[in-house]
């Protein structure tokens, strides 16, 4: 086996035979995946074991502190064997997860940047010929967003040198309770800071707590996305809690065809909320099983028992 990329991922499934179910859904078939975010207490070849028994085509690694996939504390040899797990499971790298507060201090900023170049770094070691998005929430209060979108873009400004330097996209989600929260907002930051090394991670639940309909958030933002985080939401903007694909209202195989519509090629990949991963009793695996059972017919997939 080999680690895939996202372009050798697509080109094997553009010609891959599929059940006669599937095929009506065959131009959605993406790249699917499972954010091992939600994997924390698993050691991580228990985290690719389960997704790969589920079906998953890849995963999300989690780079914050206390994560598999941290770079502060991977050392050389740490790397080369996240790398041999990854490629003996077959299972390709879909995306990096990080969590960068933009609006912090100057010491922050810094060790943001700082922490930005060692997941690039990262990104290049684990996918040489193409590394994958590195997704990011921007942080702040929800209030604040006039007040702070020019600090938002300057900051951005200087990611996207250090993800150019790297020759790794950067995504930023938009978050219903962050600055940056509104699909105006999202294109704003887009055009101020210009880059092609700053696109969007699309997450629909977040829009959804707003009302927001699904085929107008695709239409708007998934062309300026990179990566794609999918999950249920339930509630408003205002008091709400985020659930397991399937366990809330999200119309997935309308959300598949319209990811299509919009030409999206892209990951979709799977977010537990820490709103479920910190709940008693929470199973990775069971969640994972879950989540997959209902989303693998929208994108194409056989659903495994």
């Amino acid at each position: 086996m080999f680690l895939f990329t996202r372009r050798e991922w697509l080109a094997t499934a553009a010609s891959s035979c599929i059940s006669a179910n599937a095929s009506a859904n065959s131009a959605a078939k993406l790249p699917l995946g499972f954010s091992l975010y939600g994997m924390k207490s698993l050691a991580i070849a228990d985290s690719l074991k389960v997704c790969r028994d589920c079906g998953y085509d890849g995963v999300e690694l989690a780079l914050m502190p206390g994560y598999h996939a941290d770079p502060a504390k991977l050392s050389a040899a740490d790397t080369k064997e996240l790398r041999k797990r990854l490629t003996d499971s077959g299972l390709s790298v879909l995306g990096l997860m990080e969590n960068l507060p933009a609006l912090g201090d100057d010491a922050t900023h810094k060790a943001n940047l700082d922490r930005l170049k060692a997941a690039t770094e990262l990104a290049n070691v684990l996918v040489p010929d193409s590394p994958p998005p590195i997704e990011t929430v921007l942080g702040g209060k929800l209030a604040e967003w006039d007040k702070v979108k020019e600090k938002l873009a300057a900051r951005l400004t200087d990611w996207a040198a250090v993800a150019k330097a790297g020759k790794t996209v950067l995504a930023v989600k938009p978050h219903v309770s962050n600055a940056l929260h509104t699909p105006e907002g999202a294109i704003w930051l887009l055009k101020q800071v210009n880059s092609d090394f700053i696109r969007l991670a699309f997450d629909y639940s977040h829009f959804e707590l707003r009302g927001v309909k699904l085929a107008d958030a695709v239409s708007e933002l998934v062309p300026h996305a990179v990566f794609v985080h999918v999950k249920d939401a339930k509630g408003t903007a205002e008091k709400f809690e985020f659930v397991l694909p399937g366990e809330g209202t999200t119309n997935y195989p309308e959300y598949a065809k319209l990811l299509s519509k919009s030409k999206y090629n892209g990951p979709v990949v799977v977010e537990v909320s820490g709103m479920v991963s910190a709940k008693a009793g929470y199973d990775p695996a069971a969640a994972a099983r879950a989540c997959f059972r209902s989303l693998s017919a929208s994108f194409g997939r056989s659903a495994k028992e």
